[in-house]
């Protein structure tokens, strides 16, 4: 009796020792005495004690810096350039066996590509197109990055440090480039207002008494300053000389 409860307590131990309990987010990979078996699913599932081994992927959205490296543009500009990859294991089985630590290849190839992309480019599109250069990037490392069972979600460019002096020349040029628009426009309003006055100036010459009322406004706005003046109004044809000469005839 003493045996068989024994026997009884040996196989429980044995079937709890085969439970495995892969969490939320992760697949098990089941290696049977060294080689690949299977795959595991998230929850409770049951192996061979001792023969068969598991090992949990996380196959969630992952996180990793890009370090910060210098690099040269196309217009021979050295900057600063950081980054991050947005990556998940679509496929552990390859990402574990076939890759070895495929967080370094990742970093690798997007510090590679990195490089590249930014130095086929000058300073200027680098700091006006970001996304385009980080889509460029994305795609180059993906290509790779599906042979080794992951996806490439998205690489950002984070900072992009330029030298004291360009930055110096960079603000000099932008304050030149509002100078000249500030000039640009000043010139176009005052050719409008000139135009206008123009227009004006031609309908009060020939409107009968136009050029009368407009005197007598004016000086209604003058004399709304209380500053000492001594205003003369003259008749608007004073100095007509056509209409002098028919008069003397």
């Amino acid at each position: 009796m003493g045996g068989f409860v024994f026997f009884i307590m040996v196989g429980i131990v044995i079937i709890l020792m085969g439970l495995r309990v892969v969490p939320e987010g992760y697949q098990g990979l089941v290696t049977f005495l060294g080689k690949y078996a299977r795959t595991l699913n998230p929850g409770l599932n049951i192996v061979i004690p001792f023969i068969e081994l598991v090992q949990n992927v996380d196959i969630r959205e992952q996180v990793m810096d890009i370090p910060t490296q210098e690099v040269i543009t196309n217009d021979n500009v050295s900057c600063m350039v950081d980054g991050i990859v947005r990556f998940k294991v679509i496929n552990p089985q390859v990402a574990i066996f076939k890759v070895q630590n495929y967080r370094s290849q990742i970093s690798a190839k997007s510090q590679t590509a990195l490089r590249d992309v930014i130095g086929s480019v000058t300073l200027d599109e680098v700091l006006a197109k970001r996304a385009d250069i980080a889509n460029h990037i994305k795609t180059i490392v993906d290509e790779s990055a599906d042979k080794w069972g992951m996806d490439i979600l998205a690489i950002e460019i984070q900072n992009i440090e330029i030298p004291a002096d360009m930055k110096r020349a960079m603000a000099q040029q932008a304050e030149a480039d509002r100078d000249r628009k500030a000039r640009i426009i000043k010139a176009e309003g005052e050719k409008e207002a000139a135009v206008k006055l123009a227009e004006a100036a031609g309908i009060l010459s020939t409107s009968q008494g136009a050029l009368a009322l407009r005197t007598l406004q004016t000086l209604k706005e003058m004399s709304a300053d209380p500053s000492e003046k001594i205003i003369v109004a003259l008749p608007g044809d004073l100095f007509d000389v056509k209409k002098l000469i028919t008069d003397g005839k």
